[in-house]
């Protein structure tokens, strides 16, 4: 049973898995930037490209 422990305590003690979880925030928050941009910009581009449309209409 001591075995167990300090075999837990040894895997609790690693920081080799810290950096995952480190890069897995990082990408995360890059996702959530990227989609809040782009959804942004997304609505401009529809725009525009409903009012270029409109123009080619009336001029055909």
């Amino acid at each position: 049973m001591k075995s167990f422990f300090i075999s837990l305590r040894a895997r609790l003690e690693r920081e080799e898995g810290q950096a995952l979880v480190e890069y897995a925030l990082i990408l995360g928050l890059i996702s959530v930037v990227a989609i809040a941009l782009l959804s942004a910009v997304g609505t401009d581009v529809s725009q525009i490209l409903s009012k270029v449309s409109t123009a080619l209409a009336s001029a055909v």
